[in-house]
Order: C-alpha cells, then sequence, then structure tokens
C-alpha cells in the first residue's frame, strides 16, 4: 500500500469529525469554547499522526487511538469524538486483524471490549437502559474484525497463488535441463564402465592371443553379454519409468552431502524429511552445504546439526553448529570471499523464503532458513512462547486500569434496577451469532440451524429486556449475520457436493439445496420481524405486517445471496485462470523436456545403438578385431553424443507430442511444484502401445493432473490383451463437467469409456488397444 493511502482515510476522518463536531454546533449556533478547541485538536492531531502509521504498528496504533479518544470524551461535549471514537477505533482494529496474526487480534478486540465496558462502569455506572450504543459498537467491531480476517486470507490467497506460478514458471525453465543432466549423468556411466570395459577387455585379449588363446573367447562372450546391457540401460535412458527413481532424492543427496563433511572428521548430526525434488530442494541443498562449509572453515571439529523440516506451509532448514573445541586451528578461515552470507540469502530469496543467520548462547553459530513449503504458501513466522505470556500480560493490565480508581476511592454504583437490560441481551446474541460465523467452514449447515434460531430469539430479547427504541432495529441488526453467511458461503461446494450426473444430462441439475437456506433465512427473519412489531402493538392487520415484513427481508436476503454468487464466480474464474496457468507451464516444461530428451534419443539410435548392435553381431560371429573395432565405434560416438548433449541444442519448432513414456516428467513437474503425484505403471503395460491410444494416454493423464487439485494424487496405468485402464485417485474435481467433456472428447474417437466419482474423487479410463474400425470411428 502507497504512503499517500495510509495518510488519506485518516484525513478523511478528520474532516467527518469536524462536521460533526464543532461543524454542527456552529450551524445552529452553538461556539464551543477555546479549551474544548484545544482538546479536540490535541486528540485529532494524535489519531491522526497514529493512524497514519498503522500498517507499521497496528497494535500500537490500537492502544493509542482508543487512550486519545477515551481521554478527549471526558472533557469534551457529546459528539466530539464521535467519529474518532468508533470509525477511528474500526480502522485500527481492522488493520491489526490485516496485518497480525488470528491470536493477537483476538486479545486486541477483547481487551479493547472489556476496557471500554469497565471504563464506562467507571464513569457512568451499571444503567438499565436499552444499552443500542454497546451493541453496535460490538457489531462494529465484530465488522471490523471480519473484514481484516477476510483481506488477510484473501492477500495470503494471492502471495500463495503468486509463490506457486513463480515456482511452476521456475520448474518449467528447470525440468529441460534437469532432463538434459540426467541423460548426461546416464550416458556418462555406460561409456565409463560397459563401454569402456569392452575395448579394454578385448584389447587384452587380442594381445595375448598367442600366448592365452582362450581369453578371446571370453572376450567374445563378455562384449556380447556387456553390449546387451548397453542396450538395455540405453533403452532405460531414454524411456525411465515414471515410477521408478533413478536420481537420488534430495534427502539422498543430503545425506552424501553430510557423509562427505564427517570424512573430514566433521562431526555432523541430522534430521531430515523426505523433499521433493526442485527449487526448494535445491535451496535446502545449497544453504546446507555452504554452512557446512563455513564451519569446516572457521571452526573445525565443532559438533554440528542440521535438521531440515518439509511441511505443508513452510520448510525449515537449520544448521546449528557448537563452539570450536578447544585448540583447534581454523586452517580455512582465510579462503572465503566473504560472499558466503549474501549467496545464502539469495538461495532463500528466490525461493520466496526468508533466512537469519547469527551465534547462538553457546558459542557456537546458526543458519536458519525457512522456505516455502508444500502448498506453496507464504512463509509464516513462528512468534516464541514468551511473546505471547508478555501480549497476555500488557492485555490484563490494560483491562485493570479502568478499575484502579473504583479500588482506590471505593466509589459506590447502583443500579435503578433488578432486570438485565436489553442492550446486554442483544450484545450476547450479536456475540454468539458472530462465533457461529467463525464455524461456517468447518460446520456449514449446523452453523446456518444456529443463525436461523438466534434470530427468532431477538424479539424474545426485545420484550424480557424491556426495549424501547426503535422496533425495527433489533431485527435488522439480526439479519447481518446471516446476509454476512449467505455471502460468505455463496452456495460453495454445493454444486460439487453432489454426486456427478450422468452423462444424459447435457448439463447438470441445479439442486434445490442451494435455495433452500436463503428460503429458510427469509422465513425466519419475516417471522422475526413480524413478532416484534406484534409484540410492541400495532393497528395494522396480521397479515399486512407479514406482507411489509416479507417485502423487507425478501430483497435483502435476495441481494445477499446474489452477492455471494458473484464473488463465488468471481472467485471460481481467478482460480480457474491460476489453474489454467499452471497447467500450461507444466505442459510447455514436459514438452520441452520431452524434446531433449527425443533429441538425445535420436543420437543414440542412429550412433551408439547402432554401433552397440554391430558390436553384438560381430561379437556372435566370434570376430575378435571387428568386435574391438566396432567398441571404439560405439565409445567414440557415445563421447561425441556427450559432447554435444554439454553443449545443448535448439528446441525445434515443431515439438513432439509427449506419450505414456513422458509420463515421469509429469509427474516430476508436479511433485517440484509442491502437489505430491505418483504414476505407477505395471508390467502388463506393453512397452510400445499404438500411436493413438499412447497418446491419448498421455493426455487423460495430463488433463486428470491439470484439474486445479492438490491434495495427493495416485494414477495407475495397467491392461489386458485388450484393453488400457487408467486408474486416478485424489482427483476431485475430475467429476466437473468441463473436465469430463476434455477427457471424453480424447477418448470417444477410441471408443474409450469414463467412469467417474466411484468412489469419490476416483475416475476410471478404458481404452481399447485395438484401434477401431472406420464404421466404429464415425458412430
Amino acid at each position: 500500500m502507497k504512503r499517500t493511502d495510509d495518510r488519506l482515510l485518516p484525513v478523511l476522518l478528520i474532516c467527518a469529525q469536524a462536521l460533526v463536531w464543532p461543524g454542527a454546533p456552529l450551524l445552529r449556533g452553538t461556539v464551543p469554547t477555546a479549551a474544548d478547541l484545544l482538546v479536540a485538536a490535541l486528540v485529532a492531531g494524535s489519531v491522526t499522526a497514529a493512524l497514519a502509521l498503522r500498517r507499521t504498528r497496528p497494535v500500537i496504533t490500537l492502544i493509542v487511538v482508543a487512550a486519545a479518544c477515551a481521554v478527549g470524551a471526558g472533557p469534551l461535549p457529546t459528539g466530539a469524538m464521535a467519529v474518532f471514537g468508533t470509525a477511528g477505533v474500526a480502522l485500527a482494529l481492522f488493520t491489526v486483524a490485516a496485518e497480525r496474526d488470528t491470536f493477537t487480534t483476538v486479545l486486541c478486540v477483547v481487551t479493547l471490549a472489556l476496557w471500554q465496558f469497565l471504563q464506562n462502569i467507571t464513569l457512568h455506572g451499571l444503567s438499565d437502559n436499552n444499552g443500542l450504543d454497546l451493541v453496535l459498537i460490538t457489531l462494529l467491531y465484530a465488522t471490523a474484525c471480519g473484514a481484516g480476517f477476510y483481506v488477510r486470507r484473501t492477500r495470503r490467497a494471492r502471495q500463495a497463488a503468486e509463490l506457486l506460478l513463480n515456482r511452476a514458471e521456475t520448474e518449467r525453465h528447470r525440468l529441460p535441463a534437469a532432463e538434459r543432466r540426467r541423460m548426461e549423468r546416464e550416458l556418462h556411466d555406460v561409456s565409463a564402465h560397459h563401454l569402456t570395459a569392452v575395448v579394454v577387455t578385448a584389447g587384452a585379449a587380442l594381445g595375448l592371443r598367442e600366448r592365452r588363446p582362450e581369453l578371446a573367447a571370453e572376450a567374445l562372450e563378455f562384449a556380447t553379454e556387456t553390449g546387451r546391457e548397453v542396450a538395455r540401460a540405453l533403452g532405460a535412458v531414454r524411456a525411465p519409468a515414471p515410477s521408478r527413481e533413478e536420481l537420488p532424492s534430495p534427502e539422498e543427496r543430503l545425506r552424501s552431502l553430510i557423509a562427505g563433511f564427517r570424512r573430514l572428521n566433521q562431526p555432523v548430526d541430522y534430521e531430515i524429511d523426505p523433499l521433493p525434488d526442485g527449487a526448494v530442494a535445491d535451496a535446502a541443498y545449497g544453504i546446507v552445504r555452504e554452512a557446512l562449509t563455513n564451519v569446516a572453515r572457521h571452526a573445525p571439529g565443532a559438533h554440528t546439526t542440521v535438521t531440515c523440516r518439509y511441511g505443508d506451509t513452510r520448510t525449515d532448514i537449520v544448521v546449528t553448529s557448537a563452539a570450536p573445541p578447544s585448540g583447534t586451528t581454523a586452517h580455512g578461515a582465510g579462503l572465503g570471499g566473504g560472499r558466503g552470507q549474501g549467496f545464502l540469502r539469495s538461495r532463500a530469496r528466490e525461493t520466496g523464503g526468508t533466512l537469519t543467520t547469527g551465534p547462538t548462547p553457546d558459542g557456537g553459530w546458526e543458519v536458519r532458513a525457512t522456505l516455502p513449503g508444500r502448498t506453496a504458501a507464504p512463509v509464516e513466522h513462528s512468534v516464541p512462547r514468551s511473546y505471547r505470556v508478555a501480549q497476555v500480560i500488557t492485555a490484563i493490565g490494560l483491562v485493570v486500569q479502568p478499575l484502579l480508581p473504583v479500588l482506590i476511592v471505593h466509589a459506590e454504583t447502583t443500579s435503578s434496577g433488578s432486570h438485565v437490560s436489553a442492550g446486554v441481551l442483544f450484545t450476547l446474541l450479536a456475540a454468539a451469532q458472530a462465533v457461529a460465523l467463525l464455524w461456517l467452514r468447518r460446520a456449514p449447515r449446523t452453523v446456518q440451524l444456529a443463525l436461523l434460531g438466534l434470530a427468532l430469539l431477538w424479539p424474545m430479547a426485545m420484550s424480557v429486556g424491556h426495549y424501547t427504541g426503535p422496533v425495527l432495529l433489533p431485527p435488522t441488526l439480526s439479519m447481518l449475520a446471516t446476509c454476512a453467511s449467505l455471502v460468505a458461503f455463496k452456495g460453495r461446494g454445493e454444486l460439487r457436493a453432489q454426486p456427478p450426473q450422468t452423462r444424459t444430462h447435457p448439463r447438470p441439475q441445479v439442486p434445490l439445496s442451494v435455495f433452500l437456506f436463503p428460503i429458510a433465512a427469509a422465513t425466519a427473519h419475516t417471522t422475526a420481524l413480524t413478532m416484534a412489531v406484534l409484540n410492541r402493538g400495532t393497528t395494522l392487520p396480521t397479515w399486512t405486517v407479514i406482507t411489509a415484513a416479507t417485502a423487507f427481508t425478501a430483497p435483502v436476503v435476495a441481494a445477499s445471496w446474489y452477492g455471494g454468487a458473484l464473488r463465488g464466480r468471481r472467485d471460481k474464474t481467478a482460480q480457474d485462470t491460476q489453474t489454467q496457468r499452471l497447467a500450461t507451464w507444466t505442459e510447455e516444461a514436459v514438452r520441452d523436456a520431452w524434446a531433449e530428451r527425443r533429441r538425445i534419443a535420436a543420437g543414440l539410435e542412429t550412433t551408439v545403438l547402432a554401433r552397440t548392435a554391430d558390436m553384438i553381431t560381430e561379437a556372435e560371429a566370434g570376430h575378435l578385431d571387428a568386435t574391438a573395432d566396432r567398441a571404439r565405434e560405439a565409445l567414440a560416438a557415445m563421447r561425441a553424443l556427450l559432447d554435444a548433449v554439454r553443449d545443448g541444442g535448439t528446441t525445434p519448432a515443431l515439438r513432439p507430442q509427449p506419450t505414456v513414456q513422458a509420463l515421469d516428467l509429469l509427474a516430476h513437474q508436479c511433485r517440484a511444484t509442491g502437489r505430491d503425484v505418483q504414476i505407477r505403471l505395471t508390467d502388463r503395460v506393453p512397452d510400445r502401445l499404438p500411436t493413438e491410444v499412447d497418446l491419448a494416454a498421455y493426455h487423460v493423464v495430463e488433463t486428470l493432473l491439470a484439474t486445479g487439485d492438490n491434495e495427493p494424487a495416485v494414477l495407475e496405468l495397467d491392461a489386458d490383451d485388450s484393453t488400457l485402464t487408467i486408474t486416478a485417485t485424489g482427483v476431485p474435481r475430475a467429476t466437473d463437467t468441463a473436465v469430463q467433456d476434455r477427457l471424453t472428447a480424447r477418448i470417444a474417437p477410441l471408443g474409450g469409456t469414463l467412469t467417474a466419482g466411484r468412489p469419490p474423487g476416483t475416475v476410471n479410463l478404458r481404452l481399447p488397444l485395438a484401434a477401431p474400425d472406420d464404421e466404429e470411428r464415425e458412430r
């Protein structure tokens, strides 16, 4: 938020307060005294200065604004602090809810309410008036907190979406390079072990042919077996199985790194959670490596602990070293360039995290990094327990402060009556409605019933509390919570909660339960309003009162329901846009990596595999000289291919379409962006599928994983003699009509079938392995 925006609202509050007082008295001919104007100016200046800093110091701003308004309300006339005491305090409370955690917000609003209540008792004693000021203040504070919570949750959701998209874009460029490095490493292993061994063995057998003729047969047999092993290994390089983990996991890489430092006589203990491969894992590896290197340089022999915790919202990396043993010399202290700390922070910052370093109480050093977790949510900073205790003690002190004059002076205040005022009852009902709204997401049906029941209690509170104010005001106030629930719930989840519709319907049928709560809400509030009017007494007929109440409540409920529907449509559009961008980047990453794999595989097929096949043929024919020549040619072709892989290549304009052999790339990309995805191929799936089935199967899996779900997903591909079966679990949004239409359009030309929602979140597709004839395709 810009600084001018921070100053605009306080200026508007000053203008509004000036219109209420002293503007209104001046228009009536009453001129305030100079002392009153001076006090008002001092209070206005303090409140404005505090509100201008509300985003950086929200809690202090709330305390200053509330205290200034309370001090100014004493000597000034009624209404002199009306705007600052209501809108100013509400603005400060809204900022606390939007900028601070839930615990701090709840503590602030409870402390403020108790402080104002006790302050009012201290100054005026208990009174038996209607107490509408009490209920209005309660509703104002609840609205401010609710709006702040909504803004904070919306901002966090937007930040999480941005982090997820940034991670997806980073992984989009990383996946082709990672695939190139994987193939380069495995090709190097093949050339360094298998082909080199054949060349050496064949050369030794040729050199000892006269003295050791039996070595020739052994060399030929070795060349044949090794050549076949090379062909199998290169086949696995070209098409690794999605469920097979050839590469070392991030956890194994960290353990290997720690083992290397242990061999340097560095005592290192570790607790490492499994991490998905991706930018976060790379950052964690780099941070741990740099931290351990610094320990080895500056504190050799110091006991070090490495902790890596991977959670839903955050990943904590902590490297803590003790003080170095006495008598040790840091021989590497001057070897660094002084840029290590900057590199550490840049690694954390690139992934959306933070990093802090500093000494420990026992003379050691600690590096603590907080990186995004599984859901790519903004990093949450933990709050020490001692800070919470200090918050609670401060709140108790503020609450007790208004009671000090009573305890010292022993002032006696008595109530003029014995019954409970209507204001207290209204406040309790409003508080109960506010608490019910907090449970709306967890138990929507129960909350809806509770709100309807509480709405019917407001006329009873008017009667029991002998309320004499405006008869329409309490029932109208009772509608605020119901309207808020309509806007928040907005039919959320109603359509998806229903079982999937059969394919005979072109569109899903709208369930009646979507309209049930709005109708019940309109009926309940019409009944409450009618009871309030009839209890007060009226000369109008009952049916006229009911009609007028219906005409008042029905449009309000309908407007709230429609506003919630518009909000839901807007949120769904934003979510669909994010899902589409994420799916597009995943698609681009997989296609680039697949093109890189096919480019390298083409070089394998035309050079290395051809030379290896020739070597096997010569070895089986018993030609040792030709076998050695073919092995050298295969090794030279492998090295040339490795040089080409290292240099990289240009992506062709027409990239090949991914097939089932690219599912490992798709699963890798999904895991790298924070979703746990497993793709399994059983042994019954043929190595070569019909082209149409191969392409369709990949696109089906890609569509299922691009629905925007965040929960773990498992996809299994199985086959029998005539059918390829794809079973997906953990994809609840695949039951949406749009997703099913895309899946049906992909498999229908092949004669495939789709079954969704049995059990919920499960999709089963069947593709015939034999291509349909022309008549079946046309049908």
